[in-house]
């Protein structure tokens, strides 16, 4: 629980958001591209049954986030689970590994959004080259960014009432369908012949749960949060519920509309969906959605990228340098700089869904530090009133990123492990640096 806060520390950053900016910042980076195309991969598991995985992703995601909700409001500084992990576990080698997991998952995330955003979408309605596109798209957002955190929120505000607003009028459109008589509704219940639904469930509750991360995006402008420990839980929780009613709307829909073969053999699902209802929309109508949704979700997480690469830096994490900020737009231009450019970087490396799986594993292997450090540091008391978990949470959480993790091919696991290597030579170069610094 919460109760009235007191001023918060004194900050370098610009404190502009406000709750229901930050309920807009977290609703648009969980609805995010990964709905628009995952909800057929759900089906090719679960036939039409696609509900049934995404509420059991809501709920395993709703875990780690009662445990982020915690630990930003207790400790409401640029950095997220980084600065978690330094004051739960006091081993600088352990935070820089928890903080380059997350680096290294969002600009994964971002360049994989930008690939997203030059494919098929794109071509709709101009047909270039992926891989410079992606580099132009990635320029352009981080000049966004730089430019100040008020700007690219209130940008997602208008990005995130689009992508909002497509996926109701799908939900609309189907049960207008479904109220004249049409459609397969017979399908919501229905797994595949010869399947097991539980472990069909669970194989696609690792695809489902992609869609819902993102939540963890807003701990890294905790520090810019007006009023983090009234503001940031409700905003947080309020945000995932909502995306969570979303999305099983959503499955029910897509799965009461078309065939789960037509549905699962479809690289662009809901645009089937909404072909399926009879209503004539045009295609470019959904691309543009669609484009609308990628380019959010890659905004957002350039934000977080950045704004953890700065609160890194002002942990002493990683060099002083990335903690410089420009003097009137107080944005953390040196971190921007560089996180685009790697972004920029991995768009060369791989393909989309490579780049995909590779950041929900990141992800998990953050998330389990983040819920041990509830854990770890309960009995760590702040001079201000903070959100509590109840306690037997994060222990839940951890068994659900365990279980999840047991998913992940070996492929996938051999991917993230060079990326972490990558990470473990930095922090031994760093550490040689400051040895002969000092």
């Amino acid at each position: 629980m919460t109760n009235t806060p007191q001023a918060a520390p004194a900050s370098k950053l610009k404190q502009a958001i406000t709750g229901p900016m930050l309920y807009l910042f977290i609703l648009g980076d969980v609805l995010g591209a990964g709905i628009y195309a995952l909800v057929g991969e759900v089906s090719g598991e679960v036939g039409g049954a696609i509900w049934v995985p995404l509420a059991a992703a809501l709920l395993l995601a709703l875990l780690t986030a009662s445990s982020y909700a915690e630990l930003v409001t207790k400790y409401p500084k640029a950095g997220g689970a980084a600065v978690f992990a330094e004051r739960a576990f006091k081993r600088p080698a352990l935070s820089f590994m928890v903080g380059f997991c997350m680096l290294a998952a969002g600009v994964t995330s971002a360049a994989g959004l930008s690939l997203a955003f030059t494919g098929d979408y794109l071509k709709a309605f101009l047909d270039v080259p992926p891989v410079p596109a992606a580099v132009v798209f990635l320029l352009l957002v981080a000049l966004l960014n730089a430019r100040g955190i008020s700007e690219s929120v209130r940008t997602n505000v208008v990005m995130t009432v689009v992508e909002l607003s497509g996926l109701l009028l799908v939900i609309v459109l189907v049960a207008v369908m479904v109220g004249r008589g049409d459609g397969y509704t017979e399908q919501i219940t229905q797994f595949p012949a010869g399947a097991n639904p539980a472990t069909a469930v669970l194989g696609a509750s690792l695809l489902a749960y992609y869609s819902f991360v993102g939540f963890e995006v807003s701990a890294n402008v905790a520090e810019e949060v007006r009023d983090v420990s009234r503001v940031y839980p409700r905003a947080l929780f309020g945000a995932m519920l909502t995306a969570g009613v979303v999305y099983l709307l959503i499955g029910i829909a897509a799965s009461s509309a078309l065939p789960t073969e037509e549905l699962a053999n479809s690289s662009g699902p809901l645009l089937a969906v909404v072909s399926a209802t009879g209503f004539g929309l045009p295609d470019w109508f959904f691309s543009l959605i669609a484009l609308v949704a990628v380019a959010n979700g890659a905004l957002l997480t350039m934000i977080m990228s950045s704004r953890l690469t700065y609160g890194m830096a002002e942990q002493g994490l990683l060099p002083a340098v990335f903690g410089k900020v420009l003097p009137n737009r107080k944005t953390p231009w040196v971190a921007i700089a560089v996180t685009t450019a790697v972004a920029m970087v991995l768009t060369m490396t791989g393909g989309l869904a490579s780049l995909a799986e590779t950041v929900v594993l990141l992800l998990l292997l953050v998330f389990l530090s983040t819920n041990l450090s509830v854990i770890v540091l309960r009995k760590d008391s702040v001079d201000h009133p903070h959100f509590r978990t109840p306690l037997v949470l994060p222990y839940l959480a951890i068994a659900s990123c365990v279980l999840l993790l047991t998913q992940q091919s070996g492929s996938v696991w051999l991917r993230a492990g060079i990326l972490l290597a990558i990470g473990g030579v930095l922090y031994l170069v760093r550490r040689a640096v400051k040895g002969k610094a000092g």
